[in-house]
């Protein structure tokens, strides 16, 4: 995949872009990444890239013709999705991550400000997303967070493979708790379940934890889940227990 950012801050990418999972994929050649500074295209000594808004208020607006000529001048194919960070936008989930990562190229434009220009949208914007019901200085921090979601979906870059599929919101439901050594901690212990040798009981404890979880937590993500008969049995039995 081939990820290029559009920002006024590229120097916010260097550190997140060279560890971790991010440094492998770049590394092993399964994520080309480029960030382009959106100052480059504005046609002024003084590189101004916003202006105040038309009506008044408050805040600056990032100026429709800078912006549009950054994008094309990244943008070389015409199918490429041209991704607007934006509290307005579409919010982020794994099947919205899942989608984008089966995509070749993908463009992000970080705003900043009070916002960008609407014809900027109209003209060379194809989509928008959201990381969350709140306000961000700039669109940066989430195109970090969109890069990480997307990323580690790429077949090779994580090191279980399949470990994405097993992901907390990946079927609807949260992930189960989770034990490693040792063996007991602080007067804690781990189920014996866990330690028994028994695979399909390994399977069967785990779906049920996740859909405990899920119940307490985010019985929302329980109306879109896959649910066997089994499972719906449980979620029953979890209700008569908590008297509901």
């Amino acid at each position: 995949m081939k990820i290029d950012v559009l920002t006024l801050f590229p120097d916010m990418f260097s550190a997140v872009m060279s560890e971790s999972m991010m440094w492998k994929a770049r590394e092993f050649g399964l994520l080309d990444f480029a960030v382009h500074d959106i100052r480059d295209q504005a046609a002024n000594k003084q590189r101004k890239v916003d202006d105040s808004p038309y009506g008044g208020g408050g805040g600056m607006i990032l100026k429709p013709d800078v912006l549009v000529r950054a994008i094309e001048a990244v943008k070389s194919d015409a199918d490429a999705p041209v991704i607007l960070l934006s509290p307005q936008g579409r919010v982020l989930t794994h099947q919205a991550a899942a989608e984008l990562s089966r995509q070749p190229r993908l463009i992000l434009v970080c705003g900043h400000y009070e916002g960008v220009d609407e014809r900027a949208r109209e003209l060379a914007i194809s989509d928008e997303i959201s990381i969350g019901d709140y306000v961000l200085t700039g669109g940066e921090l989430a195109a970090m967070v969109l890069i990480d979601a997307v990323v580690r979906l790429i077949p090779g870059v994580l090191g279980a493979e399949g470990a994405q599929h097993r992901d907390s919101h990946a079927n609807s439901l949260l992930e189960g708790p989770h034990y490693t050594r040792p063996p007991e901690f602080r007067g804690l212990g781990v189920p014996a379940v866990l330690t028994s040798g028994h695979h399909a009981e390994v399977d069967r404890w785990r779906r049920q934890q996740a859909l405990k979880r899920t119940w307490e937590r985010r019985p929302d993500l329980l109306e879109n889940a896959a649910l066997s008969e089994e499972d719906r049995a449980f979620l029953q039995q979890l209700r008569n227990e908590a008297g509901d």
